[in-house]
């Protein structure tokens, strides 16, 4: 079924922790608005519990509140990026996607159009597009933010391999296996080099990947690439965002 396939779309990609569900606040804002950071500390509270209903409650607070200080301070596209964070993870993306629309939108007038928090904007914008299946609309904005990414933070930098992975996965889906394939390894070489062999994000990649060479016929390296994926996640202690 295609909701089916749009789940496991969903869980295959990733999306950059600068800005995802606890974006921290520009270096260049002065923070002194009281209420604004009670709300976004509420709620990043919330968030690290799981309580995906107080973080809403408290991030939909910073966003009114964040409204005070005008319609393109970075606050507000700050607010606007910790509620969309939230619906994001649990797929409501009808509900996220206009707020991460207004979010791109305050970031390239306040800080230009390439600059990592653009890309950033642009990688979670494009997931959304992935996982409903928007495949142009995700390409396109995944291109962007590679090209930004490249520039500002390096080929070898670690939201590039973001990039790659979700575009490794979107070429996967649409049977563009030949694209897919340089995407999946690159994303997986650079993960590698800087973030060690046995890093979570490491795995993620390396269970799309096996999808790839399922697909291609290929079910013996799809199997060990598996198997390695599975033993990197069944370590002790480890978190979502943990190492090796």
């Amino acid at each position: 079924m295609m909701f089916d396939r749009m789940k496991g779309v969903a869980a295959g990609l990733l999306c950059l922790v600068l800005v995802l569900g606890l974006a921290a606040v520009p270096a260049a804002v002065p923070a002194h608005a009281g209420a604004w950071e009670d709300s976004m500390a509420a709620g990043g509270r919330a968030f690290k519990k799981g309580d995906y209903a107080g973080a809403e409650r408290n991030f939909r607070a910073g966003v009114a509140e964040a409204e005070k200080f005008g319609p393109e301070d970075r606050r507000l596209a700050v607010s606007l990026t910790n509620l969309a964070g939230i619906y994001q993870i649990q797929r409501k993306y009808d509900e996220a996607e206009p707020l991460l629309a207004r979010s791109l939108a305050i970031w390239e007038k306040t800080v230009g159009p390439e600059h990592p928090r653009v890309a950033a904007t642009l990688v979670n914008l494009a997931a959304i597009y992935q996982a409903e299946g928007l495949y142009p609309e995700a390409e396109a904005l995944s291109k962007r933010a590679l090209a930004i990414l490249e520039k500002t933070s390096g080929p070898e930098h670690p939201n590039v391999a973001t990039v790659l992975n979700n575009l490794g996965l979107l070429y996967l889906e649409e049977g563009r296996y030949a694209e897919a394939e340089p995407a999946f390894r690159r994303s997986l070489a650079i993960l590698e080099k800087t973030l060690g062999p046995e890093h979570l994000a490491v795995a993620q990649t390396l269970g799309n990947y096996a999808k790839l060479l399922d697909r291609t016929g290929r079910e013996t390296e799809a199997t060990e690439m598996r198997a390695r994926a599975d033993a990197i996640r069944a370590k002790p202690g480890r978190s979502r965002g943990g190492g090796g």
